[in-house]
């Protein structure tokens, strides 16, 4: 199906300066940012308000989904240092919520979990009132990488279904159960879960009601539901520009199961306004 162009309400605009300003401080500290190798639309408006989502183990992953920007290349032994830089751009930011992600490693033993327990631990360190919340990646189901996690408690543990079950043939790699029981674990071991999916990539309303209820079902308390947006044209085609009201009435479906906080909305992304899920 042939998409128009994009509607009015998905169009920002790009603050170079900001990209410039945020850009030489990552780069002191040897970071990135999922900001920029995802090529979030958000990424001006996150910069210019001194936010940013840290990428740590790399820019590359060990999967090659459809809709994602970032690379798939050789991943990178993870930099021993990454954890306390990342503690230090906390500091210098001033954060009062920091979110931290990473590539899927399937290529460590514990899948990177260990990594974003130093990490984790260098944040509060330095910034020990700092809200720390972590998107972590499948962990292929490992328990043991799951306990690394749970023993560091961040404040939220977050891992994304991302979509429907019928279009998880775009994930590569990955298994809609298997996502879903991840979280599930994750809160009954004490941790407060959050998850997000993307709408636009084929989906029929009743299967969107349905991954909602299974998030749910899952004892998840945050959601985010977002426009996707395909990076290329390489990519995953979008199939549908979804309107700001059938994003309103998706939140007021999910809102009406139990979820604590929801964002909902065509920018919407799972690190966006993160400071806001209270």
């Amino acid at each position: 199906m042939k998409i128009e162009r994009k509607p009015e309400w998905l169009k920002k605009k790009i603050d170079f300066k900001a990209h410039e300003d945020m850009g030489k401080m990552l780069k002191g500290l040897n970071l990135n940012t999922i900001c920029r190798e995802a090529s979030c639309p958000n990424i001006s408006e996150c910069f210019s308000c001194g936010r940013a989502t840290f990428l740590i183990l790399g820019t590359a992953c060990t999967r090659a989904c459809t809709f994602c920007n970032v690379s798939n290349e050789t991943p990178q032994t993870p930099d021993i240092d990454e954890p306390s830089n990342v503690a230090k751009a906390v500091k210098k930011l001033g954060l009062e919520h920091v979110v931290i992600t990473s590539p899927t490693r399937d290529d460590l033993s514990d899948y990177g979990a260990g990594h974003f327990a130093k990490t984790v631990l260098a944040v509060r360190e330095l910034t020990p009132n700092v809200r720390i919340e972590i998107l972590v990646p499948d962990f292929n189901g490992d328990e043991d990488s799951l306990n690394i996690i749970a023993d560091v408690k961040p404040d939220i543990f977050g891992h994304n279904v991302e979509t429907v079950n019928s279009m998880y043939h775009i994930r590569k790699g990955a298994d809609y159960q298997l996502s879903l029981d991840l979280l599930k674990r994750a809160a009954e071991k004490g941790m407060v879960t959050k998850s997000g999916i993307m709408l636009g990539l084929g989906e029929m309303c009743d299967e969107i009601m349905e991954v909602i209820q299974d998030i749910r079902n899952a004892d998840v308390s945050y959601l985010s539901i977002g426009q996707y947006l395909p990076p290329s044209r390489k990519h995953q085609p979008v199939t549908e520009y979804v309107t700001p009201s059938k994003f309103e009435k998706m939140k007021d479906f999910a809102l009406s199961l139990g979820f604590k906080h929801i964002e909902s909305g065509p920018y919407v992304r799972s690190s966006y306004m993160a400071e806001g899920y209270k």
